[in-house]
C-alpha cells in the first residue's frame, strides 16, 4: 500500500512538473519573444515587356521599343514583427504615371490585407522601360496588357516573399559614389542673357550617400541588400529603343550576380529630381570595339560600391520594431510649364509614407523630389539611417525647393508645385519620423 501511495505520488510529481514546463515555454515567454524578432522576406520576378511597347521617360519618343537589353524585374522585400508589416517593391520601371498607382496599390492590399501605410510601391526611374497605362482610348493595346500583367506578377513576388518569411539579422552600413551629378547647368548666351539648362554642374549640390542595408538568416545566409543612391536612371535618352533598367538597373543585376546565392538586391532611388548620371542622354548603348557601355560602367560602378559597404558591415541586430505611417498632404500649387505661382491656384496632392525597422527609418515619397529635399529630410531625421525613397506610392511631377524658383529651368516650371510646397513637405516628412 505504501508503494502504491508512493508511486501516486511520483507521477503526480511527474505530471505537475511538466505542466509547469509547459506553460513556461508557451504563451507569454515565447510571445514576448516574438515581440523580439525581426522576420523578413525577399524575392524577385522577371517584368521584362514580351511585345514591343510605348518606351517611358521622354516625350518626344513615340516608336516602340525595338529589342531588350538586359531584363526588368521587381524586387520584394518584407519585414514582420509583433504583427506589423512592411513591404518594400522595387520596381525596374519610370514610375506610376497616368493614375497608376492607386489601382496597383489597391490591388496588393486587397490582396495581402495590408494597411495603405504598409506598402511602399517605388520604381527605379529608369527611362528606358515601359510606360505603364490604364488609359483604354489613349493607351497603347501593349502597353494596356502590360500594365495589366503587372499586377499579376507584382502580387505574385510578394506572396513568394511571404512564403519564404524567417528570422533574420540586420546591419546597415554607408559609402558614397560619383555617379551622379547635379544637372542644373547656368548657361550664358551671345547677347549675355543667362538660363538654367539640362546638362552638367560638377559643382552643383548633390548627395553622394550610398545607403545599404543588409538582410540576413542567422545562420549568415544573405537574402536580401537594399540600397539607396540619389540619381535619375537617365544614361539613356530618348533616341534608345532598348529596354534596359540604365544605371539603377544595372547596379542590382551586378550586386546580385557578385553576392550571388539567391541574394535580391533592389535599388531605391533616392532624391534625385535635378541628378542625372555622369553621362547622360546617350543616343544608344555605345558598341565601339574596347569601349564599356556608360550605363554599365557607372552601374557597375555604382554596383561595387554596394558590395564594399555590404561586405564591411559587420554589426547586426536580431530584433526590429516595426512602425509606419500615411498621408496625403494639399500643397500649393502651381500651373504647370509656367515658372511662376499663380493666387489661389487649386492645390496639388501628395502621398507622403514614413516607416522605421528597429532604427532604420524609410520615407517615400510620391513624386520627383530634388536632391536638396532629400538631404534636408535626412539631416532633420532623428534617425542615424534614413531612406529618402522617391518615385512612391504616386507620380505627382517635380518637387523643388523655394529658392531655385528665382533660377527657373526645367524642374521648376514643368513642377505643379508651388515655391513653398517643399518646405512643407521636409517639415511633415520629418515630424512624422519623430511620431514613429
Amino acid at each position: 500500500m505504501r508503494k502504491l501511495l508512493t508511486f501516486s505520488l511520483m507521477r503526480t510529481a511527474v505530471v505537475v512538473i511538466v505542466l509547469i514546463t509547459l506553460l513556461l515555454t508557451t504563451s507569454p515567454v515565447q510571445s514576448g519573444e516574438s515581440r523580439e524578432i525581426l522576420r523578413a522576406g525577399a524575392a524577385k520576378i522577371d517584368i521584362t515587356p514580351e511585345k514591343p511597347v510605348k518606351m517611358a521617360g521622354y516625350g518626344s519618343r513615340t516608336a516602340l521599343s525595338k529589342d531588350v537589353h538586359d531584363p526588368l524585374s521587381a524586387r520584394v522585400v518584407i519585414f514582420e514583427n509583433n504583427g506589423k508589416r512592411l513591404v518594400l517593391v522595387s520596381t525596374d520601371l519610370l514610375g506610376f504615371y497616368a493614375g497608376t498607382a492607386k489601382p496597383l496599390r489597391k490591388a496588393i492590399l486587397d490582396e495581402f490585407k495590408l494597411k495603405p501605410s504598409e506598402l511602399f510601391l517605388s520604381a527605379i526611374h529608369t527611362h528606358a522601360g515601359p510606360s505603364l497605362t490604364i488609359d483604354k482610348k489613349k493607351g497603347h493595346p501593349n502597353n494596356l496588357e502590360y500594365t495589366e500583367s503587372l499586377k499579376a506578377r507584382l502580387i505574385e513576388v510578394i506572396r513568394r516573399a511571404f512564403d519564404n518569411v524567417g528570422e533574420v539579422r540586420t546591419g546597415i552600413g554607408v559609402g558614397h559614389s560619383p555617379v551622379g551629378a547635379n544637372r542644373r547647368e547656368l548657361k550664358i548666351s551671345a547677347d549675355g542673357e543667362s538660363a538654367i539648362h539640362l546638362g552638367r554642374n560638377p559643382y552643383g549640390p548633390t548627395d553622394k550617400e550610398v545607403l545599404v542595408m543588409k538582410v540576413a538568416r542567422p545562420d549568415g545566409t544573405v537574402i536580401a541588400a537594399l540600397f539607396d543612391y540619389a540619381t535619375h536612371a537617365t544614361c539613356l535618352g530618348g533616341r534608345n529603343l532598348k529596354i534596359s533598367g540604365d544605371v539603377l538597373g544595372f547596379a542590382e543585376q551586378f550586386v546580385e550576380k557578385i553576392l550571388g546565392k539567391g541574394t535580391i538586391a533592389p535599388a531605391f532611388a533616392g532624391a534625385s529630381g535635378n541628378i542625372d548620371p555622369w553621362f547622360r542622354v546617350l543616343p544608344s548603348f555605345n558598341t565601339e570595339p574596347g569601349w564599356v557601355p556608360e550605363p554599365v560602367l557607372l552601374g557597375t560602378m555604382l554596383g561595387e560600391e554596394v558590395v564594399h559597404v555590404f561586405r564591411d558591415i559587420e554589426k547586426a541586430s536580431s530584433g526590429g520594431e516595426i512602425k509606419s505611417s500615411v498621408t496625403t498632404l494639399e500643397l500649393p500649387g502651381k500651373p504647370r510649364d509656367e515658372a511662376g505661382a499663380k493666387k489661389d491656384y487649386p492645390p496639388t496632392s501628395l502621398n507622403i509614407i514614413a516607416a522605421r525597422v528597429a532604427d532604420v527609418a524609410f520615407v517615400g515619397i510620391g513624386c520627383e523630389v530634388l536632391t536638396e529635399i532629400g538631404i534636408a529630410i535626412k539631416a532633420a531625421s532623428p534617425y542615424k539611417h534614413t531612406f529618402v525613397i522617391t518615385h512612391c506610392n504616386g507620380a505627382a511631377g517635380y518637387l523643388a525647393p523655394e529658392h531655385l524658383y528665382l533660377e527657373g529651368g526645367y524642374e521648376i516650371r514643368s513642377s505643379p508645385f508651388g515655391p513653398r510646397a517643399a518646405a512643407l513637405v521636409v517639415k511633415e516628412a520629418v515630424r512624422m519620423l519623430h511620431k514613429l
